[in-house]
């Protein structure tokens, strides 16, 4: 069982907006939201509290919490490469594209760095893989070519931008992959990872869950001190180092362990709603 272990107290005001990874963080292993994570979240939209999903996910990967989103609507998508309505079928209302040239780049870099890489293109529109690329999720339509052709302004979805890459391999330790890839061509683009395999998740300059959510909150007047997140793995990092209060959940990757200050229960006894049930006791902010 995962236990709350001894951190500094949480704010003594409630904050104005909650930021909330998805798998591992606010979902169940299941990839279900339990009833008091449903209420939670309905409790502190209820209390003025704006509450943002914020997660590596596609837009058509949301159906799990559509129904559990109030007021704005909107959800961080793909690791901060879009921002998604909601209330509109998901659609996609703002994007932080990664340039195609970059992306080629990358692709021919971690290839020379790492011969057994395979790569998926994730789209607007939806994702396309290498022959080789693992197709845990495979998408009706999607294109199977090498990524160099999936890139190419001649592609069948060429006019789609594109949100993130990713690359895979079948042998090498995550961390470690990560770490590489960062090392040789991490000056191109942001690199994370969020799955307990060798999948990296590449995103444009300067794009993550945090300087996307950064921007949702200016749009409000929202203060980072303002907004308590929680998440898991390492492309939560930049977002809960930025959110005045974060949590780590007690199943989070050890980076986010040591970066945080707070801890909570793990996915799967509920940690989101367990604090917030406590956030919603402090008066107001003001």
């Amino acid at each position: 069982m995962g236990s709350v272990t001894h951190a500094p107290a949480p704010p003594m005001t409630r904050p104005r907006l909650i930021a909330t990874d998805l798998d591992g963080t606010l979902l169940r292993d299941d990839k279900s939201v339990s009833d008091r994570t449903v209420a939670a979240l309905a409790a502190a939209e209820e209390a003025g509290i704006d509450v943002f999903f914020v997660t590596g996910r596609p837009a058509r990967w949301m159906g799990v919490v559509s129904d559990h989103v109030h007021g704005h609507g909107l959800a961080i998508c793909a690791n901060g490469a879009a921002v998604v309505d909601l209330h509109r079928g998901r659609q996609i209302v703002q994007v932080r594209e990664l340039p195609r040239d970059t992306a080629l780049t990358v692709v021919e870099e971690l290839r020379t760095a790492a011969p057994d890489v395979s790569f998926a293109v994730e789209r607007t529109g939806g994702i396309h893989y290498e022959p080789q690329y693992p197709q845990f999720h495979l998408d009706p339509g999607a294109l199977i070519a090498p990524a160099e052709k999936l890139l190419t302004d001649e592609a069948e979805y060429a006019d789609e931008p594109v949100l993130k890459l990713l690359a895979h391999h079948t042998s090498l330790v995550p961390d470690e992959f990560l770490g590489m890839a960062r090392t040789v061509a991490g000056h191109h683009a942001e690199f994370t990872r969020s799955s307990p395999s060798a999948l990296l998740e590449v995103s444009g300059p300067g794009v993550s869950k945090a300087s996307t959510l950064a921007r949702c909150c200016a749009q409000r007047g929202v203060a980072a001190d303002e907004v308590v997140a929680f998440g898991d793995m390492p492309n939560d990092l930049e977002m809960l180092s930025w959110a005045g209060t974060s949590y780590a959940m007690a199943n989070a990757h050890p980076a986010v362990l040591a970066a945080t200050t707070h801890r909570t229960l793990a996915n799967e006894e509920d940690g989101v709603a367990a604090v917030i049930e406590r956030l919603l006791e402090l008066p107001p902010a003001g």
